[in-house]
């Protein structure tokens, strides 16, 4: 049985959550991560359980609000948002949430992340699956923007997420990162870049990074965890351009995760 694949809530920006569900339901997704993010309705369990409900799509995991235009969103306190994001999975039933590494001046927050993971893992079946991120670029320098870094295999975290645009951005090799993390990866974020400095989040195929043969890495060794298309469709202009992307983004990776080439 291939992976569920799943849609971002952030693939739809600048529309709305519920955009988000009516158009996994309409293209066929198997289900949704919600990115939770200065949109109300990300933030509200009940809203959330409405949706579901309305269009029978299912949760599969939660973002956790890690970014720095969501600093604010739940409160400041970042331990608190996660117990509040654990709590959100609990009641959809999804089994994931995704988490960034600290930013490096949340002092005491970085100091206790790894270790503060490791006692949430005897609370909850909630896996915390902690995203690579990547340096972030000056002028002629790499400034280290993330305490623990950016690269998750230096940490023993038990989840990790792997996101195909972080990739291109730190110059990783892709496919060495998947292996080196092993069973440790149990979601990942599908989607390209070009290897610039910019965060691209491109549809995968249109970018410089393996997705493809990422995808098939994950078939051969059955993977268990979501496949979800995180991708930036801003510039589409229109819901129907939009929808092509996103059916580009779904066939890819149903074409991929079947092993097809």
């Amino acid at each position: 049985m291939s992976a569920l694949v799943g849609l971002s809530t952030s693939s739809v920006y600048p529309e709305t959550t519920a955009a988000a569900f009516e158009i996994a339901a309409s293209l066929g997704y198997d289900g949704i991560e919600v990115m939770v993010g200065t949109d109300v309705i990300s933030q509200d369990v009940e809203a959330l359980v409405g949706l579901v409900d309305h269009y029978q799509v299912p949760v599969l995991s939660i973002h956790a609000p890690c970014l720095l235009v969501t600093q604010r969103v739940w409160g400041t306190d970042s331990w608190g948002k996660l117990r509040r994001a654990q709590a959100v999975a609990e009641r959809l039933g999804a089994s994931t949430v995704v988490v960034h590494p600290p930013f490096r001046w949340q002092r005491e927050y970085a100091r206790t992340f790894v270790s503060g993971l490791e006692a949430m893992r005897s609370e909850t079946a909630v896996q915390f699956a902690v995203e690579n991120m990547y340096p972030w670029r000056a002028v002629a320098q790499r400034v280290p923007a993330y305490s623990p870094g950016w690269d998750t295999r230096d940490e023993d975290y038990p989840y990790a997420t792997l996101d195909l645009s972080h990739t291109a951005v730190s110059g990783s090799d892709a496919m060495q990162f998947a292996r080196d993390l092993g069973e440790r990866l149990t979601h990942l974020h599908l989607a390209d870049g070009s290897g610039s400095a910019r965060d691209e989040h491109l549809i995968p195929g249109r970018g410089a990074q393996p997705a493809g043969e990422v995808l098939g890495l994950l078939a051969a060794t059955g993977f268990a965890g979501a496949v979800i298309v995180e991708v930036n469709t801003k510039g589409a202009g229109s819901r129907e351009r939009r929808e092509s992307d996103l059916t580009e983004a779904l066939a890819f990776a149903r074409l991929h995760l079947a092993g097809a080439v």
